[in-house]
């Protein structure tokens, strides 16, 4: 039997397993059994009031463990998940109570790297391998004899770092972008803001007057994708709608089309959802990494959203976008690139964040989709690209 096979079938009868995690050993058993939460603790000499995390293997099995997280804290566990990191978070349905100790509202959760239990897919009530605030075990022998003696699986994964992981309170996150770290670790505060702090503090009320001060072509950007978009659309899809800028100009060209936009920010969509027609237009919560809106469409159009993919990414949007695509359909693309000329780089770019691609990159990536790509307008590090799903299509044509 598997490693990960004799610790989930542990876990399940009702045992308690030291194992080896991605910072230091760990204690282990499911936090739905009464009997062997308590066990757990009584071991540790832990308060059953003291809160403890719950740990799964993979992040699907967490994010589906937990459907009620809001678009805002589910990307976040995306671009910390999984690594050394505890988040906690807020638990509406009260799930897991026996992890929570006192406080039934708040969530511990740990996604740590561990190929060696990828194939574990029940959660875990998780707390270090020591007694209750002593020293952190790197190596199975600084596990506290009693402990190892009454447990009922120990697996041994050799030296360990030691440090533990990096705790971030994520509790607020959803509403305000707020987070905080409550106990440091392996992940330093400088790569947690480059993960969190861009993604979602832009304020709606003061967003266009930023990103004018920061891209002076910004108005020529917009103009110049409106313009490529061609006329007779009648079904629009925007990727990264933002306070509806783009959408507004889309919707004046094509007086007849419906539009779908697609934002990861609330606070956006509802700036978007005040200055655009209610009838014409449908503002979901989303990324533009996951599944496009299910129909074809005649027009796919994006304004400074796609930079923030990596090119393996971009790669995948861009076969998606052609899935989307209606016969004829036309995919416009405005956007930050890496320029030939180094000196032409002028947009302020955030490390982390900011991940822009060659144009040539992004025409090849194109290409491969079978879509017709081509650059009609380009500003230093920005462009303007076009790629059209026939030669030659009614909506396409300008």
């Amino acid at each position: 039997m598997s490693e990960a096979a004799a610790f989930a079938r542990c876990l399940a009868g009702g045992g308690i397993a030291v194992f080896p995690a991605d910072t230091v050993y760990g204690l282990a058993c499911d936090p739905e059994q009464p009997a062997a939460v308590e066990r757990l603790y009584a071991l540790k000499r832990r308060p059953l009031e003291k809160p403890s995390a719950v740990m799964f293997f993979s992040l699907p099995e967490a994010l589906r463990a937990l459907p009620e997280l809001g678009p805002r804290t589910r990307e976040a566990m995306r671009r910390l998940l999984p690594g050394p990191v505890g988040l906690l978070v807020p638990n509406p349905a009260r799930r897991f109570p026996l992890a929570c100790g006192s406080d039934p509202h708040t969530l511990g959760v740990r996604v740590p790297h561990l190929p060696r239990f990828a194939g574990v897919r029940l959660a875990v009530l998780q707390s270090s391998a020591n007694l209750a605030d002593g020293p952190d075990a790197r190596r199975l022998e600084e596990v506290p004899e009693a402990i190892r003696a009454a447990a009922d699986l120990v697996i041994d994964g050799g030296e360990l770092p030691g440090t533990p992981s990096t705790m971030v309170d994520l509790r607020r996150y959803e509403r305000d972008g707020e987070w905080s770290v409550v106990r440091a670790g392996l992940v330093g505060e400088e790569e947690l803001r480059r993960k969190l702090h861009h993604q979602y503090h832009f304020d709606p009320a003061s967003y266009e007057r930023e990103i004018q001060a920061e891209i002076p072509a910004y108005g020529e950007l917009q103009a110049a994708v409106a313009e490529a978009s061609g006329t007779g659309a009648r079904r629009i899809l925007e990727l990264g709608t933002g306070t509806g800028a783009t959408a507004e100009l889309l919707l004046a060209r094509h007086p007849q089309a419906s539009l779908v936009g697609i934002d990861e920010s609330p606070a956006m969509l509802a700036a978007a959802q005040s200055r655009l027609p209610r009838e014409r237009v449908s503002l979901r919560v989303g990324r533009i990494e996951d599944e496009l809106p299910a129909g074809r469409f005649d027009l796919v159009a994006s304004a400074l959203a796609v930079h923030h993919l990596d090119g393996t990414e971009k790669r995948a949007l861009f076969r998606r976008i052609r899935g989307a695509l209606a016969p004829g359909g036309r995919f416009v693309l405005g956007d930050v690139v890496v320029p030939e000329d180094p000196a032409a780089a002028r947009t302020p770019l955030t490390p982390g964040f900011d991940r822009p691609s060659r144009i040539s990159e992004q025409l090849e990536w194109l290409a491969e989709t079978e879509l017709l790509p081509r650059v009609v307008w380009e500003r230093g590090d920005l462009a303007v690209i076009v790629a059209d799903a026939t030669p030659a299509g009614i909506v396409a044509s300008q």
